[in-house]
């Protein structure tokens, strides 16, 4: 008796289960299950018009590529005060960037970096931009050269030294945070 109450039991959860999961799955709009897909694997319209770009990436290629990024950059207004330190820096530094083409944070945060880059407009300050996949990884191996765990990051170093990061989203502000960096 006792085996048949946990069999009916377990019956039950299953069933009851089964049923909500659909409706949590369509209370989301855009998502739903792929017909061709076993198991319980969601995925969404957008995830499917998405471009993910990996490896070295060109400015040029955010801009003209992704939506929102060249709005980014022409929208933000930069601290003039932050740029007229950045454009005087006399050593050079090196940044490496590491984005998601997917991550939200990265369509925040890149525009606005390449825009303080151009106003700063100074050639000791080059950049690097690595794009990674879901799983961050790229598949030339170049993101793996940095211990990070959130994007985007960027890595400010000079005479191969690093001096500090951004991670994910500036303290104060993208060219304050540099400022302060490069002191």
């Amino acid at each position: 008796m006792h085996n048949n109450v946990k069999t009916l039991l377990a019956t039950t959860v299953l069933f009851f289960s089964t049923q909500l999961l659909p409706m949590t799955v369509s209370a989301n709009s855009g998502c739903a299950f792929e017909e061709e897909n076993q198991g319980f694997i969601a995925t969404c319209s957008e995830e499917k018009e998405e471009v993910i770009l990996t490896g070295i990436i060109e400015p040029q290629t955010l801009t003209t590529t992704l939506p929102g990024y060249a709005d980014g950059f022409a929208s933000y207004q930069v601290d003039a005060q932050a740029v007229a330190v950045l454009k005087a820096i006399d050593e050079p530094t090196q940044i490496t960037v590491i984005i998601g083409t997917w991550c939200p944070d990265c369509h925040r945060e890149t525009p606005h970096f390449m825009r303080v880059l151009e106003a700063a407009a100074n050639p000791n300050i080059q950049v690097e931009y690595i794009g990674v996949d879901r799983n961050k990884q790229d598949t030339e191996g170049l993101a793996a050269k940095y211990a990070f765990s959130r994007i985007p990051t960027f890595i400010v170093k000079q005479q191969g030294n690093e001096l500090g990061r951004i991670v994910e989203r500036p303290k104060v502000t993208l060219e304050a945070d540099l400022v302060e960096i490069l002191k």
